[in-house]
């Protein structure tokens, strides 16, 4: 399903590389993303997800989304006034196919130029070796979409039950309303606080922290806290659990990173965070991720679809982060040899600096990028086979 924009690009690359790496695949082609919004109404076509029914493991380059003003405004003629509602088809899919637990791992490659770099005591320059997995509840929460401008009559009535609402918000003419609901549920709050917890066992780490802000938002927050309490008491009595505010938690990042293994939060804070530690290893270029559900799975980057880069040719995008989760794809069937391979090859090519995109050169994303000695995506990937086949 390569999407939109630079998602066709990175995902083209990221088969070329599972190919030169030997893995024996049939790759069967998705509709999915913002042309098809506006052609048909549906940036998620029926026939597309048929396919991922069908087949049960996706690969995902990237969507672009926009506004509700915006997406109506750029449906072909026909479509207009029929009620479509545009929703972004990546949260419509893990919704759907309740893809809850996502997994997004950010790890310091050596020799990366745009690794993390801090003044440690004496003034001596530390660069911390960050190896992190985020597990972001990825159905409920902020992105539920169980949400209101103006909100009907029920809705608002059961908002005036709440002495909150009534105190501090009565006030408020309801077309001038907006509200959106932070949803969590115990059964997939454990669902991903267990995986959280399973990693880490697998992985013979002592602790998991819970990245949420239960001082504040006490329910929701707190209700994943407790969960991760009671498991640890219970289930897993060698993990201990480590609680961090969202606010703090995006401060420390930078100061001590490589003390948080494995970080387990709701959608808006798992999103947030996970950002936040992919900053610390380059950036977007190389941040993969991984959404799995009872049967089906789907491996995208985390990045969009960047379509201010999507008509450059060559195109100067980073690969690297499509062809992680490939690996990440890998994995999750039972291929890891493949995977190991294909991630070794990464981290020669990113050690040996003879190859480097341009963000890696720290370099503004405009055409000329190759002058000053970029490499193209293309050649980027080049470098990976390369490495592959040696």
């Amino acid at each position: 399903m390569p999407g939109d924009g630079i998602g066709k690009v990175v995902l083209n690359e990221a088969i070329r590389v599972l190919d030169a790496a030997g893995f024996d695949a049939e790759y069967v082609h998705g509709d999915i993303g913002w042309e098809f919004w506006c052609k048909e109404g549906d940036p998620f076509p029926v026939r597309t997800q048929k396919l991922l029914e069908q087949h049960k493991i996706g690969l995902f380059g990237a969507i672009t989304s926009k506004p509700k003003d915006k997406a109506e405004a750029e449906l072909s003629p026909e479509m207009k006034g029929k009620g479509y509602v545009y929703y972004s088809p990546i949260v419509s899919m893990r919704q759907k196919y309740d893809l809850d637990i996502c997994m997004r791992p950010c790890k310091t490659f050596k020799g990366n130029p745009l690794n993390f770099i801090r003044r440690g005591f004496g003034g001596v320059i530390e660069e911390p070796v960050v190896d992190t997995m985020i597990f972001r509840q990825n159905t409920e929460g902020l992105y539920g979409g169980v949400e209101w401008t103006n909100p009907p009559d029920q809705v608002y009535d059961a908002l005036l039950t709440h002495k909150k609402f009534r105190d501090n918000f009565a006030w408020c003419p309801r077309p001038e309303l907006a509200v959106s609901t932070r949803i969590f549920t115990k059964k997939y709050t454990t669902r991903i606080v267990k995986a959280a917890f399973e990693y880490a066992k697998s992985k013979g780490i002592d602790t998991v922290t819970v990245c949420e802000k239960p001082n504040v938002i006490r329910e929701t927050s707190g209700m994943m806290l407790k969960i991760a309490q009671e498991m640890s008491k219970t289930e897993y009595p060698d993990i201990k659990v480590q609680n961090t505010n969202i606010d703090a938690q995006m401060m420390w990042l930078t100061k001590n990173p490589e003390t948080y293994p494995v970080i387990v939060a709701g959608n808006m804070f798992g999103d947030i965070v996970s950002d936040g530690f992919a900053g610390l290893i380059g950036g977007l270029g190389f941040a993969c991720s991984a959404n799995i559900g009872p049967e089906i799975a789907v491996f995208e980057p985390t990045h969009g679809s960047a379509p201010k880069y999507a008509d450059y040719k060559p195109s100067i995008v980073n690969p690297v982060a499509m062809i992680m989760s490939a690996c990440m794809m890998l994995d999750h069937i039972g291929e890891h040899a493949i995977s190991e391979k294909i991630q070794k090859a990464v981290a020669e090519v990113i050690e040996e600096g003879k190859v480097k995109t341009y963000d890696m050169m720290k370099l503004p994303g405009k055409p000329d990028v190759f002058e000053k000695g970029a490499a193209n995506t293309t050649q980027m990937a080049d470098a990976i086979i390369a490495k592959i086949r040696r």
